[in-house]
């Protein structure tokens, strides 16, 4: 089985009196080692989609699954447990520790499950670092980062338990263009080289176009599925992706 699945899920909102539905029936399979990019315009679904991947949020109907577990079977501690363990989270925001090191705030999933920061773990999380390319700001705090050098260390801190999957939400929306690049390529390199299942949701082309493929929201649905190979520009992505929206 892939290690992330979405069948036939279905999301409702209340907005007063008026029900908003955000997903209606979508079911997509996403493959080990591949980085997908969610697009769709404001209101597509495709926010949701993710935050339902993440557990953050149940369908009213239908399943999602991480490594064959259904996430709507567990309460609220063993989502937690598994998130941590199973699911790793990058936001556009960072959400970082902001009285804790850069070697600190990527080892907090590990410390928060009893983990001692020492020896082979510690090891562990230096070649994490490594990978990064931030050997020389682990004892930074975030204060003392650049923008893109805080979304590096965010998603340090997603790969330190070596999740199932790797889930971003809009990782460069707060970057300008040389960050925002540096974070993709990283984010490009991590599915192709060290063979990590990640799923991004971003609008920029421009993003989307350092991923293997692209998935297209329209309405709450899979509307369209395409690869990224052979397509030699972002404006040539931003063209292929509105042909998939009429």
């Amino acid at each position: 089985m892939p290690p992330l699945v979405v069948r036939n899920a279905t999301k409702t909102y209340r907005s007063g009196e008026r029900a908003v539905t955000a997903l209606s029936g979508i079911s997509i399979e996403i493959t080990q080692g591949s980085f997908t990019a969610v697009m769709g315009a404001s209101g597509s679904g495709k926010s949701t989609l993710l935050h339902l991947m993440a557990g953050l949020t149940t369908p009213d109907s239908g399943e999602v699954l991480i490594n064959g577990t259904d996430l709507s079977k567990m309460n609220d501690n063993q989502l937690t447990r598994f998130r941590r363990k199973e699911i790793g989270l990058v936001f556009q925001s960072f959400n970082l520790m902001p009285t804790m090191s850069a070697l600190d705030n990527v080892s907090l999933p590990l410390v928060l499950d009893g983990i001692k920061i020492k020896g082979k773990v510690l090891a562990e999380v230096e070649m994490i670092f490594e990978r990064l390319g931030m050997t020389d700001r682990m004892t930074h705090r975030p204060d003392a980062l650049s923008g893109g050098e805080q979304q590096r260390v965010a998603i340090g801190r997603a790969l330190v338990n070596n999740p199932a999957v790797i889930l971003a939400d809009e990782p460069t929306g707060s970057l300008d263009s040389a960050n925002s690049k540096i974070v993709c390529e990283l984010l490009h390199d991590l599915a192709t080289i060290h063979g990590k299942t990640i799923v991004m949701v971003t609008h920029e082309p421009s993003v989307a176009a350092f991923a293997s493929e692209v998935a297209v929201i329209r309405d709450g649905q899979l509307v369209e599925r395409f690869s990224t190979e052979g397509i030699e520009s972002h404006t040539d992505l931003a063209r292929r992706y509105q042909s998939s929206l009429k």
